[in-house]
């Protein structure tokens, strides 16, 4: 299985370059416009999440957004970026997929907009009396 697993992965880059040849002979565009223009939006994918992701960990370190949906909207985009940075049509169109998908976004469990100021996590309206004393 491990064998079969490392085929499929060293295999994989050789396939995709192949038909992006193709696709590039049937389409009449140089094969070097095709990988530079996916090769630059990679950087620029993974160039916007460094900052993104900067700002969403910020964001869960003060509770107003929770840590595991900012890790697994930056994971998706970063992925995104190196597949787009991989020469090869196919790669090219797994990163669209993985941009295109609704995955944490626009639904009670995407990344909530951060508030301007510092807003305090809320979790509950209960209050806890006690006393204190001070002992030495």
């Amino acid at each position: 299985m491990r064998f079969l697993l490392l085929a499929i992965v060293l295999t994989f880059p050789v396939v995709d370059l192949l038909v992006t040849l193709r696709f590039a002979r049937w389409s009449g565009v140089p094969i070097w416009l095709w990988l530079t223009g996916s090769a630059m939006a990679g950087l620029w994918v993974l160039a916007n999440e460094r900052v993104q992701f900067r700002a969403r960990t910020l964001a869960a370190f003060r509770g107003d957004q929770s840590l595991m949906r900012g890790l697994l909207d930056s994971g998706r985009r970063v992925l995104a970026g190196v597949l787009l940075i991989a020469p090869g049509i196919l790669s090219d169109g797994a990163a669209l997929l993985l941009l295109l998908l609704p995955i944490n976004q626009r639904s009670e469990f995407g990344p909530q907009p951060v508030a301007a100021g510092r807003a305090p996590y809320r979790r509950g309206r209960t209050t806890v009396d006690g006393d204190y004393r001070r002992l030495d």
